[in-house]
């Protein structure tokens, strides 16, 4: 262990978060500078534990995904920022390495990656979620979140390396909340596209949820994973058939309201 914390921010999102945030903490304390937690009206005990951790809390409404991450980092005051989710945190593996990386000196990376473990229904997933690489430690000053919402990523200007340990991400409570989790991702991924102006494409609402289906099950071997893998394939297919039909929906609308506004301007 270090003998002092280090010049890392960890960073984290949050909304009614009781029954995670703490492990999240516990992970990290002792080892980072500040916690820095930006927080979208959480009404269960999410703020009060995160004052048990010295964390400092701000409010702000939920914009996004891609928007609240912004936020959040830009009020980190390290050099350095540790993104976690509230649902995630740090193996003892992860934490030496980034203790042993600045044992070293100043890091001379602008970012690192770090792999994350699933642990779902029971059973940590070793094919279907893994590996999961993602930059999850950077230079504030050289950091933008970026992504269309709800898969945003960090982006980094400068060279990145990868860390040993795992971050572990306990990701669904039970299988319910699974598809209900599943089912919201698709209808925001569904909106970020009708925002942006992109029209319904017949082909991707046949074929992509199939293309999805199976690079799930067969190029990250989700079989290998037993029932859960087979979960897990048919729960991306499910996101993203979603996904499609709401755009297939939003162009119906856009239609009919088109042709009631020439109806009711045509002359009588």
């Amino acid at each position: 262990m270090v003998d002092k914390t280090l010049p890392i921010s960890l960073v984290i999102i949050t909304y009614n978060e009781e029954k995670n945030i703490r492990r999240c903490l516990e992970s990290a304390f002792g080892m980072v500078s500040e916690i820095v937690i930006v927080d979208s009206g959480s009404t269960d005990g999410t703020t009060r534990i995160a004052s048990d951790y010295n964390a400092h809390v701000y409010h702000n409404p939920w914009p996004g995904h891609v928007a609240q991450k912004n936020i959040a980092l830009s009020k980190c005051t390290q050099r350095w920022a540790l993104s976690l989710d509230a649902d995630e945190a740090m193996s003892i593996a992860l934490r030496f390495s980034i203790e042993n990386l600045f044992r070293r000196g100043e890091p001379d990376r602008s970012g690192y990656w770090i792999n994350r473990k699933n642990f779902y229904l029971g059973e940590w997933i070793e094919h279907a979620w893994y590996p999961e690489w993602r930059l999850r430690m950077v230079k504030t000053n050289k950091a933008l979140w970026v992504g269309s919402d709800p898969h945003d990523r960090l982006s980094v200007s400068g060279p990145t390396a990868k860390l040993t340990g795992d971050i572990l991400h306990y990701s669904y409570a039970d299988l319910q909340d699974h598809i209900s989790r599943t089912i919201s991702y698709g209808r925001i991924g569904a909106h970020t596209l009708v925002s942006r102006g992109q029209d319904f494409k017949w082909y991707k609402l046949v074929f992509s949820p199939l293309i999805r289906f199976a690079k799930s099950l067969i190029l990250k071997q989700a079989w290998r994973d037993g029932w859960r893998g087979w979960i897990i394939a048919y729960s991306s297919l499910i996101a993203c058939f979603v996904k499609y039909a709401l755009v297939f929906e939003a162009k119906l609308n856009r239609e009919s309201k088109a042709d009631e506004e020439a109806e009711w301007k045509a002359p009588k």
